[in-house]
Order: C-alpha cells, then sequence, then structure tokens
C-alpha cells in the first residue's frame, strides 16, 4: 500500500490503495480481463475492454476494491487510467488519495 499524509479510506476500515507512479500501472489496454474474486464477488467478472463501459466499471471495482498495489500494476493502464479518470465513478476518498499523490488527474 502506497502511504499519502493523509488516510483515505475506499470504505469503512479499508484504506485506498495508490500506486506510486502512474508508469508502474501496465495493465492490459485490449481484451477480456476477468478480475479475482477477491475484487468482484459477482459471477460475471469478466471484462471486454473494447467496451467503454465494461472498461470503466472494472476501473471502478480494481481501484475501489484492491488492497494490493500488485492488483494495480497489473490490471491498470496508467495512461489509459489518466483518459477516463474523469468518467470513474468512484468514492470520494479513492478519487481524493489518487489525486493528492497523481495531480495532473485533477486536471485529467
Amino acid at each position: 500500500m502506497s502511504a499519502t499524509s493523509t488516510a483515505y479510506l475506499a470504505r469503512p476500515g479499508r484504506p485506498a490503495v495508490v500506486a506510486r507512479t502512474l508508469r508502474e500501472l501496465t495493465g492490459p489496454t485490449r481484451g477480456i480481463v476477468e478480475l479475482p474474486v477477491r475484487l468482484m464477488w459477482s459471477s460475471e467478472r469478466a471484462f471486454d475492454l473494447a467496451d467503454p463501459d465494461d472498461l470503466l466499471w472494472m476501473y471502478e471495482n480494481v481501484l475501489r476494491e484492491t488492497s494490493r498495489v500488485e492488483d494495480l500494476r497489473e490490471l491498470i493502464d496508467g495512461a489509459t487510467l489518466r483518459r477516463v479518470w474523469p468518467l470513474l465513478n468512484l468514492p470520494r476518498a479513492v478519487r481524493l488519495a489518487w489525486e493528492s499523490r497523481h495531480r495532473g488527474l485533477r486536471t485529467a
């Protein structure tokens, strides 16, 4: 988990996890991605990254539910995250945690 000066909670009892840099986020940019059960409890855990709604839904789930930086590195692409950032429906604390670490996201 990346430390920030303020503790931001993704939800009660769960700190938001933020990557140190966007460059380290080298997740897939195309194809079908199936999230592990720890990130998505539904039986429908496969996301087609060519479908804009699927892409947003997957990113929202990963950013909200992860407790491991490794998940971010494996599932999120830094350039894609910057592109879709304004469209993501995230808990306020998750958004604040990411924007406090990556100030460029505020203007993305």
